[in-house]
């Protein structure tokens, strides 16, 4: 028999939970992070890392306890602990015994399982414990239980209530149960009426690792790094557990061997993790060439967004910081928020979509390299389930999220959520995590990393507000208005949205100085929209086509003064009105005549005749 031993290691909260619980509990249900390993301290200045089952035995083993019996749906029946050591040899006998049987087999069925927790559970035999691994795979749908599955849970829900607990006598004054312990990945994978209500159940959540645990796990990690490079490698470990928040310490030992085998220096770690976590070895963020191309980007953003020189300066501004790794530098820890965030606020048709589709361009080479989500197709709150995926036993669960799918697909991104003031405020709550940890869990219960995105907001906010009186939309600024003004009315109907009417503010905080205002396009902006516009139209009539058009500057003088006559609708209204006074009435033209390929036609003139605009050709 394995006599107790005298001290008791330090082990996580957790294990020192059921070691003292042993004595009014009979079964446990371990759920959350059980397939982890754990740090154990042999003294103040010794640890060592442990997978649970050897955590659990040596609460076990300390308690007087014989052996652990593993229940397994692949390896079947098997004692802890195991090996041709003494204590190994002592476990198998002391299973054969109690047992009657030989343990060395497949996993049994129900009705023999049942038989041999009845076993293990009468401490008249002896103490043990049994530990039911992969327990969520006992059964299919626990809402939808055949009768032999039925039958057995309950016949443990009995078990649980009439087994007794035995007299220690090298602990006195203790009685202690001989537990069975189910491990499965939620706690909703067994039956709820398993555990309701009933006091002979303790279930415990394995928590993710804490910062302690992740430093000394770097430091037992990363043990042949040390003095690589002369540098300080207590900070590296203590950079190397920040960066590695919301990882479990596998994966930090799974960090630590792809930097190995990558050839990583000790200083170097944090960029492994983020090659861990997106499983990219590239990362745009530190191409060479970017540096040049956002300092050339001023010139180059400022030919397809006109008009808005401060939103332009400001977005530049913070994809510089983003280059050069100094998003959230001004935290004592490092974090994994988004590389960028930037809120657009401003009248519509003022180039905020452009400005977004600019920052994909000139971060990652393609205009198309933006997701985006029209938040107006979630203002009910279940459509949130489109965004991260539906949760277990709902349709479209098997699918996933649009937006963790597309993170997942491509890392480094350009997310786009246009006119988000119209999702519902429940599903804005999901974007808290992705703005302040640079994570999101979707319905499967995988984690999707944000740290390389960029997230772009979009917002008509503040440009009409409710008049107390009517009840009625007005217009809160006016394309009159000059920036400073429009920006400061904006911004305060933005922070009165988010923490009057949302009860939001931390949301607005987290948003931060990263509110960027558009003002409204003035005359002279006006004119090089339609100056651009009217160019992409004969460029595309000339590529359809093969027909050059010429615009004679009596014709464009007037189109451009009534394209440009109502700047409330900004670029936009532009592009409408050329549509209805010159794309209309010249594909009419063009289309009657049968103009052949090859063909050069001058508008001569435009005039109106109603509603309706005519050209003349020659």
């Amino acid at each position: 028999m394995t006599r107790p031993t005298k001290e008791l290691p330090e082990l996580p909260a957790f294990a020192r939970e059921i070691d003292a619980t042993l004595a009014v509990h009979s079964q446990y249900v371990l759920h959350g992070n059980i397939r982890d390993v754990f740090v154990q301290h042999q003294s103040r200045d010794i640890a060592r890392l442990v997978p649970l089952r050897r955590l659990l035995w040596e609460v076990f083993r300390h308690r007087g306890y014989r052996f652990l019996l593993i229940v397994d749906q692949v390896d079947g029946l098997t004692v802890y602990p195991s090996g041709d050591d003494d204590d190994g040899r002592a476990a198998r006998a002391a299973a054969n015994e109690m047992l009657g049987d030989d343990v060395g087999r497949m996993a049994p069925s129900l009705d023999r399982l049942s038989k041999h927790l009845t076993a293990i559970t009468d401490t008249r035999r002896g103490q043990a414990a049994c530990l039911i691994d992969y327990a969520s795979r006992i059964i299919v749908d626990p809402n939808r239980m055949d009768s032999t599955e039925r039958d057995f849970f309950l016949f443990c829900t009995k078990l649980s209530r009439t087994a007794l607990p035995r007299y220690n006598r090298d602990q006195p004054g203790n009685s202690l149960y001989n537990p069975i312990l189910w491990l499965v990945e939620r706690e909703l994978d067994l039956p709820v009426w398993l555990t309701v209500d009933n006091e002979r159940f303790r279930t415990i959540g394995l928590p993710r690792p804490d910062l302690g645990d992740r430093v000394i796990t770097a430091r037992l990690l990363t043990r042949a790094f040390d003095g690589s490079d002369g540098i300080d490698a207590a900070q590296q470990f203590q950079l190397f557990a920040e960066r590695s928040d919301g990882l479990t310490l596998r994966d930090m030992s799974g960090v630590t061997q792809l930097a190995r085998d990558q050839g990583v220096r000790l200083a170097d770690l944090p960029d492994a993790v983020r090659v861990y976590k997106l499983g990219v070895l590239d990362n745009p963020w530190r191409r060479t060439f970017l540096r040049k191309r956002i300092a050339e980007g001023e010139q180059s953003i400022a030919t397809k967004v006109i008009g808005q020189p401060h939103p332009v300066r400001k977005t530049l501004d913070i994809l510089k910081r983003a280059a050069l790794g100094l998003s959230g530098a001004q935290a004592r820890v490092p974090s994994s928020r988004p590389r960028g965030v930037l809120f657009f606020a401003g009248p519509t048709g003022v180039g905020k979509t452009e400005l977004a589709k600019a920052v994909a361009s000139l971060v990652f080479g393609d205009d198309n390299a933006y997701v985006r989500f029209d938040m107006s197709e979630f203002a009910s709150e279940h459509s949130g389930d489109r965004l991260i995926g539906a949760p277990p036993g709902y349709v479209g669960y098997e699918v996933g999220g649009e937006l963790t799918n597309a993170v997942r697909q491509q890392p480094f991104r350009v997310l786009l959520f246009d006119e988000i003031e119209k999702a519902h405020a429940r599903i804005l709550d999901k974007f808290l995590q992705i703005l302040e940890d640079g994570r999101l869990t979707d319905g499967r219960g995988a984690t999707t990393y944000f740290s390389e995105c960029v997230l772009i907001f979009t917002s008509n906010l503040g440009v009409t507000v409710q008049d107390p009186e009517t009840g009625q939309r007005v217009p809160n600024v006016a394309p009159e208005d000059d920036y400073e003004t429009v920006e400061a009315k904006i911004k305060a109907a933005i922070a009165e949205h988010f923490t009057t009417a949302l009860s939001r503010p931390e949301l607005l905080n987290r948003f931060g100085d990263n509110i960027v205002v558009f003002g409204f396009i003035t005359a002279e902006a006006a004119v090089k929209i339609f100056d651009g516009q009217l160019a992409n139209i004969l460029r595309r009539v000339l590529d359809e086509q093969q027909v050059t058009i010429d615009v004679a500057a009596t014709a464009k003088d007037k189109l451009r003064d009534w394209c440009t006559a109502d700047l409330s609708k900004g670029g936009r209204g532009i592009g409408t009105a050329l549509e209805s006074m010159l794309i209309n009435p010249l594909a009419r033209k063009l289309f009657d005549r049968d103009v052949p390929p090859g063909s050069r036609v001058e508008i001569a003139d435009v005039f109106r005749i109603g509603p309706d605009v005519e050209l003349e050709l020659r």
